[in-house]
């Protein structure tokens, strides 16, 4: 392929990008009026031709007639999460908006950790963060940032949490002190998170619930007091809101009162149910959410926005500073940025421009 070849050629992309729309319109259609299963579950092997996608891939020879072909398969056994009969995994039914926000970042591809690759994505993500943390009821004075899903968001609150309670652990290392206080209805990422920040999966110490899952607060204080007692120190209180698999909220009020007054961390997991915010008559379900020190919200669940898109939110505007303490020796313009760096915030060294989606679907 010679220099002129692999120019990008904007007749090839358009003609591809109409194609595109074409299927994808009748697909969206298709799915609507429930003419097609929710799913069809093949054998991986009878997706497409044998060695189909390996000539693709080996030979590079696929134009615009290929390319819808190959999207009418691609589609033919994709989850169809628009069918009115689909009740799967509690992920979004994306609206369109969302879909252009992708279709800008795959043309541009701003990697937007650092300033200077994506001045306008950066501008655009602390707006949508300053939009869900009044929302939360911490105003324009709490801080956050975008990641790559709810795992990684329950991990940079930990970090966050465990930063405050053990500010040296970062370069010493944990003494096997440390214990986070969760129900046993937390998303699996919590307890993953425990064990990569090197604590142990035996740290997570769980706390009382009732016949439904739900965290009874009276007993919480009893249980503050035995990991104390046993010389333990505690990095967080999770609760759920709401819980994976129930769809029920931990009570945040009781909750986030009794942390205040023991001084402990208060996390609240809202992946999933953190979205009623939005609504005048379900934002009850969160009634105290602003007494907790950090919050998981994912767009991709109930914002209609095409995964991943999860904000890790904080009352504290200095509490994100301080869950990570690298720095890249290659980036040496220190202060002279006009803009925000977001690479100091997350476990992702290159970020997505995650917000233009929760953005065009908000704007829109």
């Amino acid at each position: 392929m010679t220099a002129s070849e692999s120019d990008w050629s904007f007749a090839e992309f358009e003609g591809a990008v109409v194609e595109a729309l074409r299927i994808l319109d009748g697909y969206v259609k298709r799915s609507r009026a429930g003419e097609e299963p929710v799913v069809l579950l093949p054998p991986v092997a009878e997706i497409f031709g044998k060695n189909e996608l390996e000539r693709f891939i080996e030979n590079g020879s696929m134009d615009t007639a290929a390319f819808a072909s190959f999207l009418e398969k691609y589609l033919g056994h994709s989850t169809r999460m628009h069918h009115p009969g689909y009740m799967s995994h509690q992920v979004a039914v994306p609206d369109f908006p969302a879909a252009l926000g992708d279709l800008v970042h795959g043309v541009i591809h701003n990697p937007m950790a650092i300033y200077e690759l994506g001045p306008s994505a950066a501008a655009v993500e602390l707006a949508v963060l300053n939009w869900m943390l009044i929302k939360v009821g911490w105003g324009e004075e709490g801080t956050g940032v975008l990641t790559h899903g709810g795992s990684l968001a329950n991990l940079t609150a930990l970090l966050a949490a465990r930063a405050a309670v053990a500010p040296d652990v970062w370069e010493d290392g944990a003494d096997g002190g440390l214990v986070v206080l969760a129900p046993p209805t937390s998303h699996y990422s919590i307890s993953r998170a425990v064990s990569i920040m090197g604590l142990g999966s035996k740290a997570v110490v769980p706390i009382d619930v009732d016949q439904n899952e739900v965290i009874l607060p009276d007993r919480l204080p009893g249980v503050l007091k035995s990991v104390r007692d046993d010389g333990k120190k505690v990095v967080a209180v999770v609760a759920n809101a709401c819980a994976t698999g129930t769809g029920l909220h931990d009570p945040l009020e009781e909750l986030g009162t009794i942390c205040r007054n023991e001084n402990v961390w208060l996390h609240v997991d809202g992946a999933h149910g953190a979205s009623a915010l939005v609504s005048e008559k379900e934002r009850r379900l969160l009634s105290g959410v602003e007494l907790a020190d950090s919050m998981t919200w994912d767009a991709h669940k109930m914002l209609r926005t095409s995964g991943l898109c999860t904000a890790v939110l904080f009352r504290d505007p200095h509490a994100l500073e301080r869950a990570f303490s690298q720095e890249a020796s290659y980036i040496f313009y220190e202060d002279e940025t006009p803009g925000v760096d977001l690479i100091h915030r997350t476990v992702e060294c290159t970020k997505a421009e995650l917000g233009l989606k929760v953005f065009m679907n908000l704007a829109w």
